[in-house]
């Protein structure tokens, strides 16, 4: 090797040398790990709840069905689904034409009892009066009297047979009145019978024309409706819970959801606190709601246990419909000022002890490792009591 190569080669050697020698010192001071804006994480303070979840239907608190008391044909629908009504407001007629005819043939009948009553009671009066014999005292005087003139020769003996012929007919009269007065008596009561059946018939008819026109027992909306006009409607009266459903009514001022809650966390839920509605329908908005109920016994399904929890919603505005899916967040613990951190930013050593992974810029992995003491959880969030101070910036695990 001549010596201007060898001078070349080590001139070479040199500047990789030196090449290494700034790309090793520029690693070590300059550049450190950079973190996907993703990965990051800061601590926040606000307002911690701890809560459990139901998820149930938006019922109303009130709703009835709407069946029948007669039988009939729809003849008019007054309403439609989605109507406000108020009690006693019409919701359905039915066809009144036989019930009309059958109210006045029952009201002729109640007519004609009546004036039998009236005859049969004038014929027990008159019937009682013949039975005190009006007639037999003055008949029995005249009598005494023809029987003393006769004693006296004043009286022939014809005179004294037509007075005792009167006395006796008086006398056979009574008797035959008395006789009769029980008769009389049976009949008036016979009459009287008939009037309270016919009473009844009248207003049994009265009653089954006045069912053909069905009303609202309850102010409400309209939820369904379950029959068009011409429809045939069966009694409830007959039929009972077989009858025709005519439609339903809610009250939706005021409606509840009926969720279920697991037995771990239904311990800590009472009457009266406070839950937060969420609905499908309104995914910006937010109801207010309270649980006003748990259930006493628990339902056992696929070997987990859970408790019904009704918590009621103020409706006025009528926004929140029957059957929408809603999910009841009940707030079980709430905790103002306090810093928070989502619940993925925590991780957990061996022995369970929770830490975080601190941003630090001047360390060379550009994190620091930081334990942390920790409060209530919602699951997707995490109090944080020890450890960390509201601006943080925290590494998530990769």
């Amino acid at each position: 090797m001549t010596t201007s190569r060898r001078r070349l080669y080590w001139a070479g050697a040199l500047v990789f040398a030196a090449i290494l020698g700034l790309y090793g010192i520029s690693t070590l001071n300059g550049a450190r790990p950079q973190f996907d804006p993703s990965r990051l994480a800061t601590v926040e303070r606000g307002t911690m709840a701890l809560s459990v979840v139901a998820t149930g239907k938006v019922e109303p608190v009130s709703q009835v069905e709407i069946k029948s008391k007669a039988n009939g044909i729809i003849e008019v629908l007054h309403v439609d689904v989605g109507d406000i009504v108020r009690p006693g407001q019409v919701l359905v007629e039915l066809d009144k034409e036989s019930l009309r005819a059958r109210l006045r043939e029952a009201r002729a009948n109640l007519q004609a009892a009546d004036a039998a009553e009236l005859g049969s009671r004038a014929e027990l009066q008159k019937t009682e009066i013949e039975a005190e014999g009006p007639d037999v005292e003055f008949a029995r005087r005249a009598y005494q009297r023809a029987q003393d003139l006769f004693d006296e020769k004043l009286l022939p003996q014809s005179g004294l047979d037509d007075v005792k012929g009167a006395y006796e007919v008086a006398l056979n009269k009574q008797r035959a009145a008395q006789s009769a007065l029980g008769v009389s008596r049976s009949k008036v009561a016979e009459t009287q019978a008939n009037v309270a059946q016919a009473k009844a018939a009248a207003e049994r008819a009265e009653e089954e024309l006045a069912n053909t026109t069905i009303r609202a027992p309850i102010r409400g909306m309209v939820l369904t409706r379950d029959v068009e006009v011409g429809s045939a409607v069966s009694s409830i009266l007959n039929l009972g819970a077989n009858a025709t459903l005519l439609m339903k009514l809610g009250d939706i001022d005021e409606v509840f959801v009926r969720g279920r809650v697991d037995e771990a966390d239904v311990g800590r839920v009472r009457v009266g606190q406070t839950a937060k509605i969420s609905v499908e329908t309104f995914k910006d908005r937010g109801f207010a709601g309270t649980v006003t109920r748990i259930a006493p016994i628990g339902v056992e399904r696929d070997n987990v246990t859970t408790f019904e929890v009704e918590v009621s919603i103020g409706n006025p505005g009528n926004e929140l419909r029957a059957n929408m899916t809603a999910n009841a967040e009940i707030v079980l613990e709430e905790h103002a000022d306090a810093l928070i951190l989502p619940e993925g930013a925590i991780v957990y050593d061996a022995e369970r002890r929770p830490f975080v992974d601190l941003l630090a810029p001047s360390e060379r992995t550009g994190r620091r490792r930081v334990p942390v003491t920790l409060g209530v959880s919602s699951g997707t969030r995490t109090e944080i009591l020890e450890g960390l101070k509201e601006g943080d910036t925290v590494v998530l695990p990769g």
